[in-house]
């Protein structure tokens, strides 16, 4: 059975997590082939497996001429009708907001070009992460192609629940032949803004991680001095690195002895920096940027604990890769989080915001390394029994194969 993944772009540093799952799809027997909307930069692209990735995918934009002119050309010959409606529809998501209608058109520019690749690839379903361009694109192209094409995405938070009217996210679910929920917390906010008849089209299917790929590291007895607190991700303000650097000035003051290195890049670098050396421990924080899948292991095995300090999250994937080699971590209880880590088994869980709990939690970790070892084995347990990729890819083969024609 063939289906399509229609991504904004693909493949990305910050979402991973999509590459694995259409990797575990192939493997659980679905020919799928990956769309984008825009071609990823060298920068999103560190691994070898985003290096496959880039190279089988078919890009929309920049645009090619060619491909514009045919897909248009064939869709208006075999349905001049459909074509005109979806035309119409597309233009009435505007909302007759003169901004919007403009993104429309584009967006319906794009669908007819989408629609040709699938036609040719004799696929019939499309598969989305995100209710962004991808699913608007994704969406006017079921509409078109009519009976027999159906779309599904995957809603993540905790940014396409922050404004439920600009994404449309309630017509984008009604249309959705199913509506992939990251998370119990994430289906019930999707509950909130859809009929009841759709709930049952609301599965709670977790991103999985390769459990073979991240694994303990041999412990040998000997840690580097002074203890290191790992954390991951974009330098974005809702990452909330901020509070972690603000955690190691109060750890520094109170006399223990740790460093903190954020892996990652984006605009919050220099106020981290600044910060670090506004609290004098400029010396104990390292940025040394982004890095793709195949290094990151290496960043695991140099940490003792994984710290996850973020103000918004849906249910990491980063937090699970850090379980799944033993590390204990310290996040914040909020969203899809608490799914994951078990306070006090697996991991530590802090209030949302407090810098304060922050540095008490890591501090009680780093003073207790039984405690740490305990949580690590407990975290690698529950990653393998519900995050396992495999596990997960397979529940998402079974979706579409109940919905996709062959």
């Amino acid at each position: 059975m063939k289906v399509a993944y229609l991504v904004a772009r693909y493949p990305a540093v910050s979402q991973t997590f999509v590459v694995g799952e259409v990797l575990g799809l192939r493997r659980h027997g679905l020919d799928v082939d990956t769309l984008a909307i825009r071609r990823s930069p060298p920068e999103e692209v560190l691994s070898q497996a985003d290096r496959e990735a880039f190279q089988s995918t078919y890009t929309v934009l920049p645009p090619r001429p060619w491909h514009l002119v045919r897909g248009h050309g064939r869709a208006l010959v075999r349905d001049p009708r459909g074509y005109i409606s979806t035309l119409l529809h597309a233009l009435a998501l505007g909302r007759l907001d003169l901004r919007a209608v403009l993104w429309q058109l584009f967006y319906f520019g794009e669908a007819m070009v989408v629609w040709d690749q699938c036609e040719r690839r004799g696929v019939r379903h499309l598969h989305v992460h995100f209710p962004n361009v991808a699913a608007d694109v994704a969406m006017l192209v079921a509409r078109y192609g009519g009976d027999g094409w159906s779309y599904s995405m995957t809603l993540h938070g905790p940014t396409e629940l922050s404004d439920v009217r600009e994404h449309r996210l309630p017509e984008k679910v009604r249309r959705s032949a199913f509506t992939i929920c990251i998370s119990d917390y994430t289906r019930s906010q999707v509950m909130n803004f859809v009929e009841r008849e759709h709930w049952t089209r609301l599965p709670v299917v977790h991103c999985g991680i390769d459990t073979e790929r991240f694994t303990p590291f041999p412990d040998d007895g000997t840690r580097a001095s002074p203890p290191t607190v790992l954390a991951v991700g974009r330098l974005d303000p809702r990452k909330g690195h901020s509070l972690l650097v603000e955690a190691l000035g109060r750890l520094a003051r109170e006399g223990t002895d740790v460093r903190v290195v954020i892996v990652g890049e984006g605009p919050e670098r220099a106020t981290l920096e600044r910060l670090g050396r506004e609290l004098g421990v400029g010396d104990r924080l390292a940025l040394p940027g982004a890095v793709g899948q195949d290094e990151i292991g290496t960043w695991f095995e140099s940490a003792d604990v994984f710290c996850m300090p973020s103000l918004a999250e849906g249910l990491p994937v980063v937090l699970m890769e850090a379980m799944a080699c033993e590390l204990p971590v310290v996040a914040p209880r909020l969203m899809g989080i608490p799914e994951l880590v078990e306070d006090g088994v697996s991991g530590t869980l802090v209030t949302p915001g407090r810098a304060d709990e922050l540095a008490a939690a890591l501090a009680g970790q780093l003073t207790d390394p039984e405690t740490r070892k305990r949580m690590g084995v407990a975290g690698r347990e529950r990653v393998l029994a519900e995050f396992e990729v495999g596990e997960c890819a397979r529940q998402v083969a079974e979706l579409m194969r109940a919905v996709a024609a062959p």
